[in-house]
């Protein structure tokens, strides 16, 4: 008889974790029959009462309208459907988890809600035609990393590349990396691992679905960051984390339309004056680079490089540079 109480309250429990909520309600007369039919247990109205207000009473969430004839609805989801939507949506888009992951962290998310919640948001997974990363081995590369980074000690790895007829293959001619890592940063739908690179004597970025395999952390004590290094501050100066240089302060020239972009890119986090022409002048500390120049480029005019020298000099080389191709 214990055993039957036992089962029957936590059949009832289940149920409503996974088939209500404040939208979708049962009555004790529904429990009763979905506990006859589901489970072959027979139980009278009152039971029924008694154990929901148990439950609730235990603090497990389970809620009830007042009526005629009380329903009752499992009040104790730990995210609203929007939140978990957004959450969805991010792990499906993620260049940096495979197919097979994302199917699998989604299905676990789903679980999280009411059984027609889940299927509102499977109706509104829209994942086609995205680039996936066919690199199965990305939870354990940011264990190894994170671990690493905690522990202060080196990692060393092979890096991939791609040949002419589009397969993988090893970089650096196959031989392995020594890394002293810093940060783990999302950019661009991408994950990469920033840190001093042993063999290029500089910091590097790595993107962590290229990395061949989980890293082997080495017993060498990580080289220290600068001391201004701030990942946050970095991650706001690069352009697709492509870029690997220190940050110059870069002045421009700029038509009022294109405010919202700087905006976008820098967060604000830049000095700017109108001028009388109705344009602004504003100067931006970034990673100059290709990904830089070709972002300046792709304003038509409404972005002018006007100083350092040195950085416009650059800006002009690569454009002859492409006009000569």
């Amino acid at each position: 008889m214990e055993n039957d109480t036992k089962r029957r309250i936590l059949y009832l429990y289940q149920h409503l974790v996974r088939h209500t909520d404040a939208e979708h309600t049962l009555s004790t007369a529904e429990l009763m029959k979905i506990l006859k039919e589901t489970y072959a247990i027979q139980v009278s109205r009152n039971t029924i009462s008694d154990d929901l207000a148990m439950l609730h009473d235990c603090g497990l969430h389970i809620e009830h309208y007042k009526s005629t004839q009380n329903r009752y609805y499992y009040d104790g989801q730990i995210y609203e459907l929007p939140e978990l939507k957004i959450l969805v949506d991010a792990i499906a888009s993620s260049r940096f988890i495979t197919q097979r992951k994302s199917d699998e962290l989604i299905a676990k998310l789903l679980t999280l809600t009411s059984s027609r919640n889940a299927a509102r948001l499977r109706r509104h997974i829209y994942a086609a035609g995205r680039a996936k990363s066919d690199n199965e081995n990305g939870y354990y590369i940011v264990d190894a990393i994170n671990t690493a980074i905690d522990a202060r000690r080196k990692i060393s790895f092979r890096y991939t590349d791609f040949d002419v007829t589009r397969q993988r293959c090893l970089a650096n001619g196959g031989k392995p990396y020594t890394v002293s890592p810093y940060a783990l940063i999302w950019d661009g739908d991408c994950y990469y691992m920033r840190g001093f690179c042993d063999e290029r004597r500089e910091m590097r970025n790595f993107r962590l679905d290229r990395i061949a395999a989980q890293p082997e952390i080495l017993s060498q004590t990580a080289v220290a960051p600068p001391e201004d290094y701030n990942p946050a501050d970095y991650s706001r100066r690069v352009f697709r984390m492509y870029d690997t240089g220190e940050p110059v302060a870069v002045q421009l020239r700029c038509h009022v339309s294109v405010m919202k972009y700087l905006m976008d890119q820098f967060g604000g986090d830049f000095k700017s004056e109108a001028l009388d022409d109705g344009s602004f002048r504003a100067t931006v500390r970034v990673c100059t680079s290709a990904t830089f120049y070709s972002w300046i480029f792709g304003f038509n005019g409404k972005i002018k490089i006007t100083g350092p020298d040195s950085v416009v000099r650059t800006y002009q080389e690569m454009a002859l540079n492409a006009l000569s191709l």
